[in-house]
């Protein structure tokens, strides 16, 4: 290969890193336009929460910790942790829900989208937090699989889902409020 060909894929390969560099540098406004979008879409896919669900609330206590680390990667990963989890949940089982289709398939895409930035901006910056991350993810495995499990329980019930998607609607409003700060 001659000398002009190795400075063309060269250029090429300087060009593609810093759009690439750029697109992460912009992750937290797009997350919080997301963010916004995911909620106005939660809205949409169902009514009001029905009051006949009041009586069976329920407390997960999402770990908060996880989004209060000092190294902004490690916030990064848990919430691509949180967006994976949440797309798994709101990807099965959903015939109780009663809800929008088009909203929930809306909803769905923005948050797979969403994954697919993060996890290429985050694999681009692979830092040395593994422990704090390990921790993190089984914080929020442990949070998540309290979901899944009360889904299970109640048979995917309408209240079930409606809990569910109440529960989403507070985790999306807290990593708004994290990437706000960042």
């Amino acid at each position: 290969m001659n000398a002009f060909g190795l400075i063309q894929i060269g250029l090429i390969l300087l060009c593609t890193t810093t759009i690439s560099s750029l697109q992460c540098n912009y992750l937290p406004l797009q997350q919080r336009k997301v963010i916004e979008k995911s909620l106005q879409l939660l809205d949409k896919m169902g009514k009001k929460f029905p009051q006949q669900c009041l009586k069976e609330k329920m407390s997960f206590r999402f770990p908060e910790q996880v989004l209060k680390p000092r190294q902004k990667e490690t916030v990064k990963v848990a919430i691509e942790e949180i967006f994976q989890h949440i797309f798994y949940i709101f990807s099965k089982n959903l015939t109780l829900a009663a809800w929008d289709g088009t909203a929930l398939e809306q909803f769905q895409n923005g948050l797979y989208q969403q994954i697919e930035q993060l996890e290429a901006c985050v694999i681009k910056k692979q830092t040395h937090y593994f422990r704090s991350k390990e921790v993190n993810r089984l914080k929020l495995k442990k949070y998540f699989q309290k979901i899944d499990c009360f889904l299970k329980d109640k048979q995917h019930n309408l209240c079930s889902w409606e809990i569910s998607r109440a529960e989403m609607r507070r985790c999306l409003q807290l990593i708004d409020k994290v990437i706000r700060k960042l």
